[in-house]
């Protein structure tokens, strides 16, 4: 999964130093952010596959972010972080283009299988758009 670039996005900073280090770790390129604002001056001056995207945010929501992202940005894949009391936003996010959600606490191992799906679902995007259908088949 070498090559995969993540932004993490969570308005709890210890959470967000937390998660770049460990992930970090893993060999990933990540980079974290506390707000949606942040987020989207990150995404256009640096190019990133997939964004790890809290709900619940103060100001701009994750939502709206991934509304944002999705219209500006259609190529990332973005995956939902969500606590219990908010699963019916998180699954609002779906509905919005968002690849997948993770309710927190989540598990690093899964959190990073999803990572992977989502940036290889970009990559067989980029490709059909590249090559065609045929490139992929």
């Amino acid at each position: 999964m070498k090559n995969v670039r993540v932004l993490l996005v969570d308005d709890q900073v210890e959470f967000v130093e937390t998660l770049v280090k460990r992930i970090t770790r893993r060999g990933l390129d990540i980079r974290g952010v506390s707000s949606g604002q942040e987020a989207l001056a990150f995404l256009d001056a640096h190019p990133v596959d997939v964004v790890v995207l809290d709900v619940k945010m103060p100001g701009m929501d994750g939502i709206e972010v991934l509304r944002l992202i999705k219209r500006l940005h259609p190529g990332i894949e973005v995956i939902m972080l969500t606590g219990h009391a908010s699963l019916e936003m998180a699954m609002k996010g779906m509905e919005n283009g968002a690849y997948d959600y993770l309710m927190k606490p989540m598990d690093i191992d899964e959190l990073l299988y999803k990572i992977e799906d989502a940036s290889n679902l970009k990559q067989l995007q980029s490709e059909r758009e590249t090559f065609g259908p045929e490139a992929t088949q």
